[in-house]
């Protein structure tokens, strides 16, 4: 088996692009959630928050063939790629396109705007906005497809498409891919395009937050007085190799993954279950060869939802007991969707190498049905920790546990 290693990391995120940045915004204590009056048409839809993009265009030198194909989600899912490809110094390098790089990614759903022009056929038989690329965009795997035909990749296409696992299951595939020999590199991760139809869906569950004239109060992840979540948009994707093709290659090394961990609730479409979600850290411990002491910090997948907190905190706690460092990035960005569980590695790999860990935004009073943990507020921590965990679950009851390790 082959030891795998990060040497390209990106992200597009409402917070910013790069990490100093993005911890910048961290230190702060500044989130990204907006209200968002172009909602105010959809009279059924409680929440008016969000947590899009400040702004964003394609890179200006990509070329019209290459955008027909790309609906926003894939648009951020390649644009993060070819950041993460010039992180690793392997942007345009002939090795990407040989066969020995493949792509694991997905996200929620694929652009919206295309399955609309595909309702508008069925609703009202109008197929003007319909063209030979619209299922290419609308298709569950565009993500991983796009960065495949977009960097001219040959080697496997793992579609990842887990809802808010898609992201952390792209990591952990490509993971394994690498680890088993059947590729020396991988594209890794996930996006997501910010559309209310993805709100409806939380929101029907009563699950969204509707502090809609105070966005900068929410989401609450852990807190008694949170109210449901706010969704967000982004992309998140890293550069996987074996550690001999790096170390050859002479590659600057982020960080190693040495466990993942991923299963199913088997119970209920949308109810989370902690006694699954403990087994998923287990098997990333086992995967790992690593005792639960080991691990430092906990990225937790915090949505900011109650019955997704309590189970949460209670399987983290099950498993590493009270000490257990934890904090959540959603209190700053929303629900990302695909992209969290990429996203979120980024950060938590970044906070690994820079022994500092973001504080939970608006976390004033745990809430007492939560687990006993040590939840990271305020000013965040300093901390030195040789692993680190994120775990992300997922709709369909998908569990996903990842553990990195900080790099000499």
């Amino acid at each position: 088996m082959h030891r795998v290693v990060i040497t390209g990391m990106a992200g597009i995120s409402a917070l910013g692009r790069d990490w100093n940045t993005v911890r910048a915004a961290f230190e702060a204590g500044r989130n990204a959630i907006r209200t968002m009056p172009d909602w105010n048409v959809y009279k059924e839809l409680n929440t008016r928050l969000a947590g899009p993009l400040p702004e964003y265009a394609p890179p200006s030198h990509w070329t019209r063939k290459q955008l027909r194909s790309m609906g926003r989600v894939s648009q951020l899912a390649v644009n993060a790629a070819e950041m993460a490809l010039a992180d690793a110094g392997l942007l345009g390098d002939p090795s990407i396109a040989d066969g020995r790089m493949g792509v694991a990614c997905g996200s929620s759903t694929g652009s919206t705007a295309d399955v609309m022009a595909f309702g508008n056929m069925l609703l009202n038989g109008v197929t003007d906005d319909l063209n030979a690329n619209s299922y290419v965009r609308m298709m569950p795997h565009t993500t991983a497809a796009n960065i495949g035909i977009f960097f001219g990749l040959k080697g496997r296409i793992i579609p990842t498409s887990s809802a808010c696992t898609s992201g952390s299951q792209g990591i952990g595939y490509a993971y394994e891919a690498i680890r088993y020999g059947r590729q020396r590199m991988m594209l890794a991760g996930g996006a997501e395009e910010l559309c209310p139809s993805e709100a409806i869906v939380f929101d029907a569950l009563y699950a969204t937050s509707q502090r809609n004239d105070t966005p900068e109060l929410t989401p609450r992840p852990y807190d008694a007085t949170r109210d449901g979540l706010v969704i967000g948009e982004g992309a998140g994707m890293l550069v996987l190799e074996s550690l001999e093709h790096a170390q050859a290659r002479g590659a600057r090394i982020h960080a190693e993954v040495v466990g993942f961990g991923s299963n199913s609730d088997g119970t209920h479409i949308t109810r989370p279950e902690a006694a699954t979600m403990r087994i998923a850290m287990e098997m990333a411990l086992a995967d790992a060869g690593l005792p639960a002491q080991a691990i430092g910090y906990v990225n937790g997948h915090g949505t900011a939802t109650e019955q997704g907190d309590i189970a949460e905190t209670q399987a983290t706690q099950a498993v590493f007991g009270e000490r257990m460092a934890i904090s959540s990035q959603k209190s700053y960005l929303g629900h990302t969707l695909g992209a969290c569980g990429a996203l979120e590695s980024w950060f938590t790999i970044e906070m690994m190498r820079n022994d500092w860990y973001a504080p939970t935004l608006n976390l004033n009073q745990v809430d007492p049905r939560c687990g006993e943990l040590d939840y990271i507020t305020g000013d965040g921590r300093r901390l030195s920790s040789e692993y680190a965990m994120n775990n992300n679950f997922a709709f369909g009851g998908v569990n996903t546990s990842l553990v990195f390790r900080r790099w000499p």
